[in-house]
């Protein structure tokens, strides 16, 4: 007698889950609420699919916050190369920049996702798009999954809907509420790789500007929370770039974000660089010193205007109260933070089923029999650069290999 096996979510995890683990005497079942399949996935990396990242496996796990260590069973199961091997083999072979990001050739996220499909195709797979779970229930040893078509009863539940950003794409946190409802306990949601908003920001018209491996700092309550290396981008209307949307996880309204603004240095050693230009730039203009550190001449004709120094003023004529007054811009510059940007602008969700409920070895639950929780309803949320799409696949490979008892396809 066949198996039944139901997956919640036609996203990169569950379409990698679906065709991992079919096999004969499995009868697998994608339920997709949307018209069609992996419609995030199709706006990753604005459409390009950063995928994964180069580098050793091994490092991937710093790039989780503090649940590097859960995701180490699956990393290592299913590594960065595996993935990149698993579409070479169809066809479809990836390129690396050199910043470490890892793109299809084609960059184009479609033709992943058309590897993934006919992958299913090919395997048996079944994949009921518009066809959205409306509740599912436990059944015995089994699960009852009801949707407006039906209700099916399967012996195994895999959950892979997703987080709840971008939720045009279906990204709701349906999830967490089939997690609940089996009695699967479920983290506080938020959303995460956000951008920053600030309060009386100042850089508007300064749109466009980046800033490459700032050293940036989380302060709250006087105290500082957190730090980060990492790229920042004055937008239209508040702080993005990679390194924002990184620490934006650990941002809290109320925050003040103090940003150290020369390439890899920390406020003390920018003060020091500062304060050794100025000191030896004698009758040159303070603006040209500043822009030779290096800096972008508009952000600092901004920083001279907020510290009342004229654009003509020379170092050796430059005040002690004016010189302080750019240190600690130019070192500590602080953002008072606003609010964080909402799921349809967060590229993840922080926060989701927890943790301690899932067996990292198998991503089974240690609370529900035949109930697996995979890709990003798991409180797991990775640093930009291909780490969140990698712990889908990583996870989805790790429950398919225990759901074909070890008989899982690559």
């Amino acid at each position: 007698m066949n198996e039944t096996i139901a997956i919640i979510g036609g996203g990169p995890a569950g379409l990698f889950c679906a065709l991992q683990a079919a096999g004969e005497g499995r009868d697998i079942v994608v339920f997709e609420k949307k018209p069609s399949p992996g419609r995030k996935l199709l706006v990753a990396g604005s459409g390009q699919c950063n995928i994964t990242h180069d580098g050793e496996i091994a490092d991937f796990l710093s790039h989780y916050g503090d649940h590097g260590a859960f995701l180490r069973p699956a990393l290592m199961n299913f590594t960065n190369r595996d993935l990149a091997r698993f579409f070479a083999g169809r066809g479809l072979r990836m390129e690396t920049e050199p910043g470490g990001k890892v793109f299809p050739e084609t960059r184009k996220s479609a033709d992943v996702l058309a590897v993934l499909l006919a992958e299913c195709a090919a395997r048996g797979v079944e994949v009921r798009s518009s066809d959205p779970v409306l509740a599912v229930e436990r059944d015995d040893d089994g699960f009852l999954v009801t949707t407006k078509t039906g209700t099916t009863r399967v012996g195994t539940l895999v959950i892979a809907t997703g987080g709840a950003s971008y939720p045009v794409t279906g990204s709701t946190g349906d999830g967490y509420a089939f997690a609940r409802a089996l009695g699967q306990p479920v983290t506080e949601t938020a959303p995460a790789l956000a951008p920053v908003y600030v309060e009386d920001y100042l850089f508007a018209d300064l749109a466009g500007i980046s800033f490459q491996n700032l050293t940036l700092s989380v302060y709250r309550d006087g105290k500082r929370a957190r730090q980060h290396t990492g790229d920042l981008l004055f937008t239209h209307t508040g702080l993005s770039g990679p390194g924002i949307l990184d620490l934006s996880r650990a941002v809290r309204p109320g925050d003040v974000l103090r940003v150290a603004f020369l390439s890899g240095a920390t406020s003390e050693e920018v003060r020091k660089r500062l304060a050794d230009a100025v000191a030896a730039g004698g009758a040159r203009q303070v603006k040209t010193v500043l822009s030779g550190l290096p800096l972008p001449e508009r952000f600092v004709r901004r920083l001279l205007d907020l510290a009342g120094v004229s654009a003509e003023e020379t170092c050796a004529h430059l005040g002690k109260k004016a010189r302080n007054a750019l240190a600690a811009s130019i070192a500590e510059f602080p953002f008072r933070v606003a609010r964080l940007g909402g799921f349809n602008e967060a590229m993840a969700t922080r926060g989701g089923v927890a943790l301690e409920g899932i067996n990292p070895k198998t991503m089974a639950s240690k609370i529900v029999p035949n109930l697996y929780c995979i890709g990003e309803v798991l409180d797991i949320d990775g640093d930009t650069g291909g780490y969140n799409l990698q712990a889908a696949f990583s996870t989805a490979a790790l429950a398919a290999r225990h759901i074909a008892g070890g008989n899982a396809s690559r």
